[in-house]
């Protein structure tokens, strides 16, 4: 603090000059004078007009509704994070702001013409804080400029006493000794232990022992010598001006710099041999090559929507993909929301290319889906406070941010809309048939026996919607056609066919599966087709299974390849027809043989759903 000051005392001229190279404009000589100590030592100051000032002056938060207004003559709106230098007018502790801590000062205790004692304050301020107040306020000074990067703890008593000198030898001022208050909270930088043998594991550099103590005292580190047997190690206190120095690695990094870089020998590293991927990663590659195969091309969206993807969807109100997690801070206001279904973010970009000109749209998109949490187990279970930076944290902790995470599954989806989206197919409609066989075809690829049958699921047609489940019965997904109201609310095609399927399941049941594989027959295939006529509501799934029963061991396999409804059947019956690959481990079946397995699977047919050969 200083009294007395000529208000009318000029600036010096070699100080003006100074100023102006440094790009900063002369204002008056306490002005002046804290910025050219700034700009001299990296020290932000600020100067009050100290008949301006009630003591006490307290530092603290901001209050809500609380405003300011600044030396740019702006009020602002103070935020409750923001840090604020406050004095106590009419006895008031800490009720009135005059600056925002290490930003900018208030109008209210600015340096004026007839300022004649000024106050000075020299502080060191947390630079995420000050980073924070002005990127909030868009106030980017030079004093918080110099916070955000780091200032020197132990530099402020040398700054303030700095203004004093200048202020008292060209403004006539008289230092005020007894009114001075130091409040030193500071801590001493972190002792570091240092090998200096370390730098050549990491940099592949043979420094010697005087090289790193000689480089690190030159930094201005205080190194002292540690003897133990015949190692030899640097006990490194790093120079206040340098927070960034708090491990050992980080003073191998200026040993490096400092002796140079091209001391660095420029050797590739080798790669040790890896294990190759792993059998899930093999299966999900399969994967998408299976679907490539078949025509699809893939699409990577993000995994944000908006809560109106639910109703869009056709989801009912109990539905629980409605309950997704919320992000705290979304990239988009109208998405902030994680998907809880790959169709949710993979519909609307089936409609971006039709909308582009694409004829057809045949995508398909392999992405984690995230679960949500009821209200018991969402927020109160997430939101753990994270460890300062540079701390390790412990096993609470990581506890804690692994009950935050959300579960997440990886599913695999696939949108077929427009002429010829079938893949190989020119001018129809993709059918919930083309959808149901992408999905067998996938799991097929993996090796995973799964089983269709009809089912009602959004965003689905009601009639044309098959449930994929394992054999087991655990249900991996959908296929079909989708809802009329779901394709108009994204704009597609009247008729579009999608599937959705839980390839983390079918990943899991693959990598389950007893890879044994039993002797080869050499003998050829025998070819048969069965056509049966049962009732509309008996599923194609029961029926192939009843032909698979009824084939016993020579079934290699059986898939159905026509579905027929008309006069031909009669009213209320379909026509099933099913393509039998038939083989003896043995032998080469004869007509007989394969006409006697044609005809077993009529007989169990007619016995079990009633089914009849179709003449």
């Amino acid at each position: 603090m200083v009294r007395g000051l000529d208000p009318s005392a000029p600036t010096p001229e070699w100080m003006q000059r100074r100023l102006r190279q440094a790009g900063m404009r002369p204002i008056s000589l306490a002005v002046d004078v804290t910025n050219y100590v700034m700009l001299d030592l990296g020290q932000p100051l600020h100067a009050y007009d100290l008949a301006q000032v009630h003591a006490p002056i307290v530092v603290r938060r901001a209050r809500a509704g609380e405003s300011l207004t600044t030396l740019d003559d702006v009020t602002r709106t103070l935020h409750e994070q923001d840090l604020l230098i406050t004095d106590s007018p009419e006895g008031s502790r800490a009720s009135r702001p005059i600056g925002i801590a290490g930003v900018m000062g208030g109008a209210s205790t600015e340096v004026t013409d007839a300022t004649t004692d000024v106050l000075i304050e020299a502080a060191h301020f947390d630079p995420v804080t000050i980073a924070r107040s002005a990127r909030r306020h868009r106030l980017p000074s030079e004093a918080s400029k110099r916070f955000e990067r780091g200032v020197d703890p132990r530099l402020q008593a040398i700054a303030a006493q700095r203004v004093v000198d200048l202020l008292v030898e060209h403004g006539g001022a008289r230092a005020d000794d007894e009114a001075v208050t130091d409040v030193d909270e500071t801590t001493s930088p972190t002792t570091i232990t240092l090998d200096p043998a370390a730098a050549r594991r990491l940099i592949g550099v043979r420094y010697t022992y005087d090289e790193v103590h000689d480089t690190l005292e030159a930094l201005g580190a205080a190194v002292t010598d540690i003897a133990d047997g015949e190692a030899r190690e640097l006990l490194v206190t790093p120079p206040t001006w340098r927070p960034d120095l708090t491990e050992a690695v980080d003073l191998i990094e200026e040993v490096v710099r400092l002796r140079g870089y091209d001391a660095v020998p420029t050797i590739a590293p080798r790669a040790t041999p890896g294990a190759g991927l792993t059998t899930a990663q093999l299966l999900r590659r399969s994967a998408e090559r299976t679907l490539a195969e078949a025509g699809l091309v893939q699409v990577l969206s993000y995994p944000f929507v908006g809560a109106g993807v639910h109703d869009s969807l056709g989801e009912a109100a109990d539905d629980p993909r409605r309950t997704a997690e919320r992000l705290a801070n979304p990239l988009a206001d109208d998405a902030p929301e994680l998907r809880t279904s790959l169709l949710a973010t993979l519909l609307p970009l089936a409609t971006r290319n039709l909308s582009r000109g694409a004829a057809t749209a045949a995508v398909y998109e392999v992405g984690s889906v995230t679960q949500g949490r009821d209200e018991n187990g969402g927020a109160a279970t997430g939101q753990p406070l994270l460890p300062d930076g540079g701390a390790h944290p412990g096993e609470e902790t990581v506890a804690a941010l692994l009950a935050a995470v959300p579960h997440q599954e990886r599913h695999v989806a696939g949108v077929l809309a427009g002429g010829g989206a079938a893949p190989g197919g020119e001018g129809s409609a993709a059918q919930a048939e083309t959808a149901i066989a992408i999905a067998l075809r996938l799991a097929g690829a993996l090796g995973v026996d799964v089983e269709v049958a009809a089912a009602e699921h959004a965003p689905f047609h009601p009639g044309r919607c098959a449930a994929v489940t394992l054999a087991d019965g655990t249900l991996v997904g959908h296929a079909g056609e989708l809802a009329p109201a779901v394709a108009k609310a994204f704009n597609l095609p009247a008729r579009a066919a999608a599937f959705e399927l839980d390839l983390d399941a079918l990943v899991a049941a693959a990598s389950a599966r007893d890879l044994r594989v039993g002797k080869l027959s050499t003998f050829p295939i025998a070819k048969e087709d069965v056509a049966l006529v049962v009732d509309a509501a008996v599923p194609a799934q029961t029926v192939r299974a009843l032909v698979l029963e009824a084939a016993g061991d020579l079934a290699e396999s059986v898939e159905l390849f026509d579905v027929y409804t008309g006069d031909q059947v009669g009213e209320g019956k379909k026509s099933l027809a099913f393509a039998l690959r038939l083989r003896a481990a043995d032998r080469t079946l004869t007509a007989a043989e394969t006409a006697g397995v044609r005809d077993a699977v009529v007989a169990l047919a007619a016995e079990r759903v009633g089914g009849v050969l179709r003449g």
